[in-house]
């Protein structure tokens, strides 16, 4: 059974981003990133009947799966877009991995981030000495960016919407499927796109047969409306623990890679969230942000439809939890 909107897998899938330019992004940050581990979560996939592998980007340079694109883009940049400095749009995690790729490169960076942002994302981004600008409409965040950008002249690094940025995140299905080559499902939250379509050019190029499956959230998706749609459309997101999945809209490019080569799409709710977060903690022994843990909570809710028995990957994308709500869980 197939998502809303998409097509049955093809033969041949014809990838956005190509096997040769995710290689060349692994060659490029390779040594600057951590190959993260893919650690087994036998107890929380018995709960599902899958034989269940967490591959833990909450491990990952500050603390998520965007250091590899955001370095990926910064290290191809020319030495004039670099001097000019750099400026990007999040609510934490992409922030934090442009303002370090910045510092890495020895340039300055510039972060558009929601009021309201979890406040160990903001302190993330400050440690390595960018600036932010806080706008207080997530909606018309990107057009804040459009109006510091342009003041400004700095070169834009796409949090989502860039085939640089996205070979980059596509590393991280490099290394799956190198380590587990018989992997038979891989599950990617989504957000703005760029995880789910990195990792989905890497595994489908290597292994057409694994499924992909999508996981949005119940109260404010964003794929399954763009796909819908036939292009991207701005939605309305809810206040969630996983603020790492509410990007105002989701990218082009992220959307044609999930036509031709996302199998699935569901849906998780917050309260599914919140336990999967908890299980994550106490069982798994990792402590993972909301937007970490949606993989494993459509795992845990069955949603994937992974045959019983079946060898099943869930990215846990960021580990940037906000100490503070770790009593409410």
């Amino acid at each position: 059974m197939w998502g809303r909107g998409l097509s049955p897998p093809r033969t041949k899938i014809p990838l956005v981003i190509p096997i040769e330019a995710i290689r060349a992004a692994d060659e490029r940050i390779r040594g600057r990133v951590h190959r993260t581990p893919l650690l087994s979560a036998t107890s929380l996939g018995a709960r599902a009947g899958v034989r269940l592998f967490l591959k833990c980007e909450s491990f990952q340079k500050t603390g998520s799966f965007k250091a590899r694109g955001a370095l990926n883009k910064v290290l191809s940049l020319s030495d004039e877009d670099r001097t000019c400095g750099l400026v990007t749009v999040s609510a934490g995690n992409h922030a934090a991995a442009v303002a370090w790729a910045a510092a890495i490169a020895g340039c300055r960076a510039v972060v558009v981030m929601p009021d309201g942002a979890p406040l160990p994302k903001i302190e993330a981004v400050r440690s390595y000495g960018a600036e932010i600008v806080f706008h207080p409409d997530r909606a018309t965040l990107f057009d804040k960016l459009n109006e510091v950008r342009e003041s400004r002249g700095l070169t834009f690094v796409h949090p989502f919407d860039d085939p640089t940025v996205l070979a980059g995140a596509a590393t991280a299905g490099l290394e799956i499927v190198a380590e587990m080559p018989d992997v038979q499902t891989v599950v990617v939250p989504v957000g703005g796109g760029g995880l789910l379509a990195g990792v989905a050019s890497a595994v489908k190029n290597l292994k057409p047969s694994i499924r992909v499956v999508a996981v949005e959230l119940a109260e404010g998706p964003g794929l399954a409306p763009a796909l819908a749609a036939g292009k991207p459309v701005a939605v309305k997101r809810p206040e969630t623990l996983a603020d790492g999945m509410t990007p105002p809209f989701v990218g082009a490019l992220p959307l044609d890679i999930a036509r031709e080569a996302v199998d699935e799409i569901v849906t998780v709710t917050e309260e599914e969230i919140r336990e999967a977060m908890r299980l994550l903690m106490t069982r798994a022994k990792l402590v993972v942000e909301g937007a970490g843990a949606a993989a494993t909570a459509a795992v845990l809710a069955g949603r994937p439809g992974s045959a019983v028995g079946a060898l099943v990957v869930a990215l846990v994308s960021g580990g940037n939890l906000d100490l503070a709500k770790v009593a409410s869980l």
